[in-house]
């Protein structure tokens, strides 16, 4: 096997699955408001609550866009935190600026929302005894963003440049195709992209999977065989809930990141940092986990349970009629982007904070209402979804595992160039 496992993970992990009502779920979910204006308001969290309900769909920009959109925010928002302050006070100043920095990136990713952020900046202002600290300060956060917007521009982060044609390669045993001939290939764009912090797409590309016909392989395959299958008898009730919660939730880390935060209240600039390291490891590892997955073009479980007869292995029997529990993804196997993501969230919460935080944090979802999944650790939640993406069917653990891997070492590399990423 070219990796193992991550030491770091509990071998038991604790981890609470609660059927709740409605009103509960309704109880648990994230303002979308921001705070009024009172004292004690926190405004990294104001900011990061905004942020999430504006960068949501249908009016926000939809897929990589998405991602690209959340890293200029934070990006912008942590170097105005670290920008020389005018005079008056100094936490006067980098709060305007960090909010007007924020301000200024949604504004232009969601200009339709423009009158909600204008309201939601002026309570926050409203907060800012008036003066030049706070004149000063919104005017430099609005410059910091515009100089990251101008920084950015053809990057190739677009919806179009990563969607560009493909020609799958010839069909071969272990080789990735589309399920459909009809459908094509997403995002083989990325590693064209220019990354936001990484040298080049491919920097932390990972060795090759494990060889069809290794031990590794078989186990992997195996494994997803039995417990992936829509029709499995070995994958428990919960199981199933935790992979169709992990697939159908678009921000299964938000709740951790923010739980994050709200431990660092009190030093908005390991806030606002902490937030930037964690959108920027986030585009960055998709960019090397695309990289990975256009270089190997491995084939997904549907396809080689299908077709075993053409693997070599005499242990692996083909079964026709095989099928994932939720849809398999129209892009190849190896890297995992819901595990990269994970892996590269969680480093990033354990560098700032430390394995877990102070009270377990709690994930729901508007798309399974009355389900909550609780967590003690950021690791658990990185196991979990590890897991997940085995149970729903469409990736091998090794897959996982290796993307989890890959991706922490992504963001430990972003985490060491902070001083030159903020200043």
């Amino acid at each position: 096997m070219p990796y193992g496992s991550k030491s770091r993970f509990p071998s038991s992990l604790r981890r609470l699955l609660i059927v709740m009502t409605v009103a509960s779920v309704s109880a648990l979910t994230i303002a979308a408001a921001p705070a009024p204006a009172s004292e004690g308001v926190d405004v990294a969290l104001e900011w990061m609550d905004i942020s999430k309900t504006m960068l949501a769909p249908p009016a926000a920009p939809t897929g990589i866009e998405n991602f690209r959109a959340w890293a200029i925010t934070w990006l912008a928002a942590a170097r105005a935190v670290n920008l020389e302050p005018s005079p008056g006070p100094a936490h006067h100043y980098r709060e305007a600026a960090f909010a007007a920095a924020i301000h200024e990136s949604l504004v232009t990713f969601v200009p339709t929302r423009s009158a909600e952020l204008d309201q939601a900046l002026a309570i926050t202002l409203s907060r800012i005894p008036d003066g030049p600290a706070e004149t000063n300060g919104v005017a430099a956060g609005r410059a910091t963003t515009r100089a990251v917007l101008a920084d950015r521009v053809g990057d190739g982060l677009d919806n179009a440049s990563v969607q560009p044609p493909y020609t799958p390669p010839p069909a071969a045993p272990g080789v990735w195709r589309p399920i459909s001939p009809d459908t094509p290939a997403v995002w083989p764009g990325p590693p064209n992209a220019r990354p936001f912090v990484l040298n080049s797409a491919d920097q932390f590309r990972p060795g090759p999977p494990p060889a069809l016909g290794s031990d590794q392989y078989r186990a992997d395959w195996t494994e997803v065989r039995d417990y992936g299958a829509v029709n499995s008898t070995v994958r428990t009730p919960e199981q199933t809930v935790i992979a169709k919660f992990m697939q159908l939730e678009p921000d299964p880390y938000y709740p951790a990141v923010r739980a994050a935060l709200q431990e660092l209240t009190g030093s908005l600039k390991k806030q606002a940092e902490l937030a930037a390291i964690v959108n920027l490891a986030t585009i960055d590892a998709l960019i090397t986990i695309y990289d990975a997955k256009y270089h190997y073009v491995l084939w997904r479980p549907i396809t080689a349970i299908r077709e075993a007869d053409t693997d070599g292995d005499p242990l692996t029997s083909p079964d026709p009629t095989w099928a994932p529990l939720l849809p398999t993804p129209g892009h190849p196997e190896y890297l995992s982007g819901h595990a990269g993501h994970m892996g590269a969230v969680v480093e990033a919460l354990n560098a700032f904070t430390g394995a877990g935080p102070d009270s377990p944090f709690t994930l729901t979802s508007p798309n399974m209402p009355g389900v909550t999944l609780t967590y003690e650790s950021w690791d658990q939640l990185e196991q979990e979804m590890i897991n997940a993406r085995v149970w729903a069917g469409f990736h091998y653990r090794t897959t996982d595992v290796v993307s989890a891997e890959v991706t922490s070492r992504v963001t430990r590399y972003i985490i060491g160039k902070s001083e030159e990423l903020f200043g």
